[in-house]
């Protein structure tokens, strides 16, 4: 079955405070909705839409060039998720969940939970049993109180056959607390998951500080390693780490043999346990003759992000008696940098000689070793 997720990000969420509405608001080194698609992109679905604002020019600016359906928000919640439906309708998938951007902090299993539920139900969604007393109040007064028997304190993302929550949303009129409440109008049975606790909704000021413990206090560090050789051969210049060096002969490999990139790139693969290059592009493949090293690296980087991961530093070092490395050594570091999306302080490149000793000190190849760290919060 196929599956999308619906992230509403067009409110403004104004009783959060502060000048920026709370999903760009920065949380834990990110941003609030940084937190929340990292998590939808690393649960497997086929695609994700961001609703965002109309008035949000720059977010529709940083989004439209991603792997991203992006849609209009509506005048209120409903018809938010009405216009992110209608951005499915042309390929509709089997399942939708629909998750409030300011949830950065819901679970693979919770996401889990409710796609598995929609196996067997038209819908579910995670909820948490009460547990607190609860009170009826007025003017700070406490002026009875209420049974919490049956009673759930609901969470997204809420989860829906898709031609079933069309249908709901089609047929409903006006305002709604949420796309369960659209779902029983329509006379849907709605399965209840469990929820988590640590699945908060950023509401209010007090919010992001305990979003902030909560993400902070999960950390996966994730360390690997690259190594590349490559021989040389003739020509008129090198490539590496990005950056032609005129030198008397070139590098000899299937793509451009830039034999740093291709060690950074490991790196990051193996920091994900993704394997190396030639999982993801195979040297059988005719269309990588001669490719640009860039695209792998690009797409190890956009791999880490996609689950979840930050970049936290790259050190890459060069083996070889020459070319000199030294007066390059910036500018690979630059470009590393901004082929990762990270910043250059984050990135080292450095060489060494091998005493003139092995294929490096006889001038035949260069070599490389890199190790990349990553963190996921």
């Amino acid at each position: 079955m196929t599956s999308a997720a619906i992230i509403l990000a067009a409110g403004r969420g104004q009783r959060a405070g502060g000048d920026l509405p709370k999903q760009w608001r920065p949380l834990a080194g990110r941003r609030v909705a940084d937190w929340t698609l990292a998590r939808f992109r690393a649960s497997g679905l086929d695609r994700i839409v961001l609703v965002l604002s109309p008035d949000d020019t720059e977010a529709w600016h940083e989004f439209e060039a991603t792997d991203l359906i992006l849609a209009p928000g509506g005048a209120d919640r409903a018809a938010s998720v009405r216009s992110g439906l209608a951005a499915l309708a042309e390929t509709p998938p089997d399942k939708v969940l629909i998750h409030d951007i300011a949830r950065p902090c819901v679970t693979q299993r919770v996401i889990a939970d409710v796609l598995a539920a929609l196996d067997a139900h038209a819908a579910a969604a995670p909820g948490l049993p009460v547990t607190d007393a609860l009170w009826r109040g007025e003017a700070a007064q406490v002026t009875g109180t209420q049974d919490r028997t049956g009673l759930y304190a609901a969470q997204t993302p809420q989860g829906f056959r898709y031609a079933a929550i069309s249908a709901a949303h089609d047929a409903h009129h006006g305002p709604a607390a949420d796309d369960v409440e659209v779902a029983r109008a329509a006379g849907l049975d709605v399965a209840i998951v469990p929820g988590d606790p640590d699945n908060i909704k950023i509401t209010r000021p007090e919010d992001f500080a305990r979003a902030e413990r909560l993400l902070g206090g999960a950390m996966d560090v994730r360390l690997g390693n690259g190594y590349d050789v490559h021989r040389f051969c003739d020509g008129d210049h090198v490539i590496l780490c990005g950056i032609s060096i005129p030198h008397d002969h070139a590098l000899d490999g299937h793509s451009d043999a830039d034999v740093g990139m291709h060690a950074v790139t490991d790196a990051i693969y193996g920091a994900l346990a993704e394997g190396d290059i030639g999982r993801h592009f195979p040297p059988s493949d005719p269309q990588w003759k001669g490719a640009a090293s860039e695209i792998f690296l690009a797409h190890a980087a956009k791999r880490a992000r996609d689950m979840g991961f930050s970049i936290s530093n790259i050190d890459c070092t060069l083996v070889c008696e020459r070319p000199k490395i030294g007066p390059h050594a910036p500018a690979m570091q630059k470009e590393l940098a901004r082929i990762c999306d990270i910043e250059p302080s984050r990135v080292s490149v450095k060489a060494t000689t091998s005493e003139r000793l092995g294929f490096t000190g006889r001038g035949e190849g260069i070599a490389a070793i890199a190790t990349a760290a990553l963190v996921r919060t």
